[in-house]
């Protein structure tokens, strides 16, 4: 129990800084979207270029993050030197993408729909170099379990962020997307300043052979990493090709999602604090015990989470301006797939942990296909629905694969039918909270989703975590 009390703490502590940050990050989507006209298809914009930027961030980071946790606690490696080759790698690939880009600026913003508006393309290059820099720094505090650093760090680059946008936006006036891509820009450039003082406190070492290692550890994961991230990012790359005119509806589809993220949240925060005592059990005996109670409580939790958003839904509708909440629709949709997202990642560590990361490859590539494939094929029918239900096939079907495959390979003895229940009585709860009518007064229709809200969290309490085993409650609680 010890490793689950840690895995809660930094998890806790993780959890709390993603809280917060996506907080004060949802303080921006009422700012846009009540400053930016739907209209302008401003917000559209700045959705499409995020999705590329995070693509891009993934094929610069080259897997290193998770190669890093592996190598640094393998027996007869040193982490510094380790964390000196992945630099070496992750710098080496950014300086070469942003002379790439600012060579052939021009052709880029023309394909990309942006020949109007170079500064877009060239400070979003710029931005997402810098974010892929610092990814491995960021890695190396979680490593030494510098979790209150790592947290002060993620939360200070957000309130920085919030705070300037308020500036612009209320009090200078500039609503103009470009302003979105500059204060972005000035924040990721002072985090990165914050990075530098440690870097001369590092052994920095390269070893070329364990380079070569690393690259063929690390480049199934990259494969990985790029399908796993069009699975979150290519309906909003793909909206703009099949409906160039529309960009006000992806405008409305991706204000409505910022809403269903909150369970990547949860998944982020959860991965940040599990994967790198993932690979620190893994020689334990019960590493494979570790693992399915861990299973059990991420799924727990992000069905309670689904429960509470679409509970307080009434009230949660206000975070963004009343002309894009049309698209409402399709946030249990998203949340369906950030849960199987979150179950993947969990399932992932049977080929993470046997160095067969090429399943994983696998498996989000017929994912990822599958999803440009809904999208390709019901855009032009559907809209923006269709690219919700594109994420539930894309994250479904790796998870179904790895499951499969991985109890073959490496099993796993998960608590299925605990699990299944809880599932069971988030749906049934999720079923009645929809068909509520709608011309019930507010106030009851809350009375009535906190009931149900509270009902789950007793049905948790009875079965699975007893108020005793709770460290903030046991005192107050009888034996």
């Amino acid at each position: 129990m010890a490793g689950m009390k840690s895995l809660m703490k930094d998890t806790a502590i993780y959890g709390m800084s993603s809280i917060v940050g996506r907080f004060l990050n949802y303080l921006l989507v009422p700012l846009y979207t009540y400053y930016m006209p739907k209209a302008s298809g401003d917000y559209g914009v700045s959705v499409n270029i995020y999705a590329y930027t995070a693509l891009i961030l993934v094929v610069l980071t080259f897997g290193m993050e998770t190669t890093f946790f592996r190598f640094a606690n393998k027996e007869g490696e040193k982490a510094d030197t380790v964390f000196g080759t992945g630099m070496l790698v992750v710098g080496g690939l950014s300086a070469v993408f942003l002379a790439l880009v600012i060579s052939f600026a021009t052709p880029i913003c023309d394909t990309l729909g942006y020949g109007n508006h170079h500064s877009y393309v060239l400070i979003m290059a710029v931005t997402v170099a810098l974010d892929a820099v610092k990814a491995l720094p960021f890695s190396y505090l979680r490593y030494k379990k510098k979790a209150l650093l790592f947290a002060g760090l993620q939360l200070l680059n957000i309130l920085l962020n919030v705070v300037l946008n308020v500036v612009f936006f209320v009090f200078l006036g500039r609503t103009q997307v470009f302003w979105v891509f500059a204060i972005n820009l000035l924040c990721s450039a002072l985090i990165f300043l914050c990075f530098v003082p440690g870097f001369f406190r590092i052994r920095w070492r390269i070893d070329f052979g364990l380079l070569g290692r690393m690259l063929s550890y690390s480049w199934p994961i990259l494969v990985l990493g790029i399908a796993g991230i069009l699975n979150q990012t290519a309906d909003k790359i793909i909206y703009p090709l099949i409906c160039p005119d529309r960009l006000d509806e992806l405008g409305v589809y991706g204000a409505c999602v910022k809403i269903a993220m909150i369970m990547a949240m949860i998944t982020q925060a959860f991965r940040y604090a599990y994967e790198p005592i993932v690979f620190a059990k893994v020689r334990d005996d019960d590493a494979k015990n570790y693992y399915a109670t861990a299973m059990k409580f991420f799924i727990v939790f992000t069905l309670f989470a689904f429960l509470c958003v679409m509970a307080y839904m009434d009230i949660l509708q206000h975070i963004i301006g009343r002309e894009y909440r049309s698209g409402l629709v399709v946030v249990p949709i998203v949340m369906l797939a950030e849960i199987m997202m979150g179950v993947y990642f969990n399932l992932s560590f049977w080929y993470k942990t046997i160095d067969k990361t090429l399943w994983g490859a696998l498996f989000s590539i017929i994912g990822c296909a599958a999803l440009v494939a809904v999208n390709v094929v019901f855009i032009p029918l559907c809209g923006y629905m269709a690219c919700a239900w594109g994420g539930v096939a894309g994250y479904g079907i790796p998870m179904i694969l790895s499951y499969i495959v991985g109890q073959k390979k490496n099993p796993i003895d998960y608590p299925l039918r605990s699990i299944f229940t809880y599932v069971a009585l988030a749906a049934a709860f999720f079923i009645v909270m929809e068909i509520l009518p709608k011309s019930l007064p507010t106030a009851l229709r809350l009375i009535i989703n906190t009931a149900l809200v509270a009902a789950f969290i007793a049905h948790l309490i009875y079965h699975d975590m007893p108020l005793a085993s709770i460290p903030v409650l046991r005192r107050f609680v009888k034996k």
